[in-house]
């Protein structure tokens, strides 16, 4: 691609199902929509891993979790992996953050050359209770995600004012100063993950009574595989959701922060208009993963059903062709080589083994074959879990567990698992070869329940784990977190 400079939005928690451009009825996201109007949207993308911080160790990397070994929320990435951050960086590109990363700590060499008001994991430590997976604990802060929701103001939803505001000023600035080279932009924002708290301008937007119900909430609807059984009784938000109203005041408010987000996309969006960056700079849009949303009777992430493990994803700008779909599966570690690309950096020697290929190759149809895949080895995971896509078709491998496989064409909500079905035999065996040929599910396990033990050993054992407790999300910068 031509270099040109580069504005990548990544937020938190935004499912691909909550967006206008992808079909939401109701949802209100004219900024993204504009957006994905004047570029491409790619219907499937996939986080790599569903949960904050192996997807974006995964993400900055361009690399598959079991290759970097960042697994869980308490194994953190520390910079020691290079990042594209890093290579830009060496090719004398300017490439700052503002907002979260969640990576170990601020003193780690991540890669950027500037770092603006990180949110990295707590005192370098992270959510240590995650790990315990032997059997996992029930996670006793979940709870707090049904009597949280509802309206009102939260200090996420302040810290993405202050990103945004940030971010404005870092364009203007960066406007009048004359970069020479392309620059990167990385603002990433905290909502629509929870507390499930918007401000009454958004949450009004979505009168509780007229929001849609979860699908496949009824209890005789909901899957009874073993590892989505184990998720229940660890992640136990459900238990919270002991009243319709409860449920309704959720999905209003995360709405209402979606259009929250979408607000801020749209001030970023002003901000390059208004500096005359518009026509030099590309923008892409995506999530680090997605959020159940109370289908299935499940809420948070943590699965590889689609509202979990889809995010969107949305390019435009110069050389990007406008109003465009594609379909072809992309997944977050595409993003490593498509930033490098933007730059207009040749791919470094030791990066030609990434997973991933730029986006705009998977446009045109001339990146590689190759299989996109998503894993999961953290809170509340009785056993290592892996996704690939394959044509119309997914396929979940559960290291001792029964698969699961999907027909996604005929069967976009998940509700027919073919994995044991006699007729899909050669589908599922033919899924398990190729996921086999980018990983061992059964080594990767087992590495990570290793790193995990010594992890936990480390900390003072599984008693101190569990006397240090767990909290609901990772504080903003200057606040602490609330225990449980």
């Amino acid at each position: 691609m031509t270099p040109k400079n580069l504005l990548f939005i990544m937020s938190d928690e935004h499912s691909r199902r909550v967006l206008g451009c992808y079909g939401h009825p109701m949802i209100r996201t004219p900024n993204l929509d504009r957006l994905a109007s004047r570029g491409v949207r790619f219907t499937d993308a996939y986080c790599n891993s569903p949960i904050c911080v192996p997807s974006r160790a995964s993400f900055q990397t361009g690399r598959y979790v079991h290759d970097i070994r960042f697994w869980d929320n308490a194994i953190a990435y520390d910079g020691s992996v290079p990042s594209w951050a890093h290579r830009l960086k060496a090719a004398g590109h300017r490439v700052e953050s503002i907002g979260k990363l969640h990576f170990r700590s601020a003193d780690d060499d991540n890669g950027f050359t500037k770092e603006h008001m990180p949110l990295h994991v707590v005192e370098g430590i992270g959510d240590p209770i995650g790990m315990l997976r032997d059997p996992p604990p029930p996670r006793k802060a979940a709870l707090r995600l049904a009597a949280d929701a509802g309206c009102g103001d939260s200090n996420y939803q302040g810290y993405d004012d202050r990103i945004t505001s940030a971010a404005e000023g870092w364009l203007a600035d960066t406007a009048r100063g004359g970069e020479k080279k392309p620059w990167v932009l990385f603002v990433s924002l905290v909502c629509p993950h929870f507390p499930l708290i918007a401000r009454p301008e958004w949450y009004n937007l979505y009168p509780e009574d007229k929001v849609p119900w979860p699908r496949l909430f009824a209890e005789s609807e909901r899957p009874t595989h073993p590892y989505v059984e184990a998720m229940r009784a660890c992640q136990i938000y459900d238990q919270g959701f002991d009243d319709p109203s409860k449920v309704r005041k959720a999905i209003a408010a995360y709405f209402g922060l979606v259009s929250f987000v979408d607000h801020n996309v749209g001030r970023l969006m002003k901000a390059l208009d208004d500096n005359d960056l518009m026509g030099s700079t590309r923008v892409i849009y995506t999530s680090d993963h997605g959020d159940n949303l109370g289908t299935r009777g499940l809420w948070g992430k943590s699965n590889m059903y689609e509202e979990s493990a889809g995010v969107p994803m949305i390019m435009a700008g110069p050389d990007v062709p406008a109003g465009a779909v594609c379909r072809e599966p992309v997944s977050l570690v595409d993003c490593f080589p498509t930033i490098v690309d933007c730059a207009g950096l040749k791919p470094h020697p030791d990066d030609r083994d990434l997973p991933g290929a730029p986006l705009m190759d998977v446009v045109r149809g001339t990146a590689p074959e190759r299989t996109v895949m998503s894993e999961y080895h953290a809170a509340g995971a009785a056993t290592g879990v892996f996704m690939i896509r394959k044509g119309k078709f997914k396929y979940v491998h559960y290291v001792g567990m029964p698969p699961q496989l999907f027909d996604l064409e005929a069967d976009p909500y998940e509700t027919r698992d073919l994995g044991g079905d006699p007729g899909h035999r050669g589908i599922v065996a033919d899924c398990e070869a190729a996921l086999r040929k980018v990983v061992d599910p059964e080594a990767a396990d087992a590495q990570a329940r290793k790193d995990q033990a010594a992890k936990i050993a480390k900390l003072g054992g599984r008693e101190a784990v569990l006397a240090r407790g767990s909290f609901g999300h990772s504080p903003v910068p200057g606040t602490k977190p609330v225990y449980n």
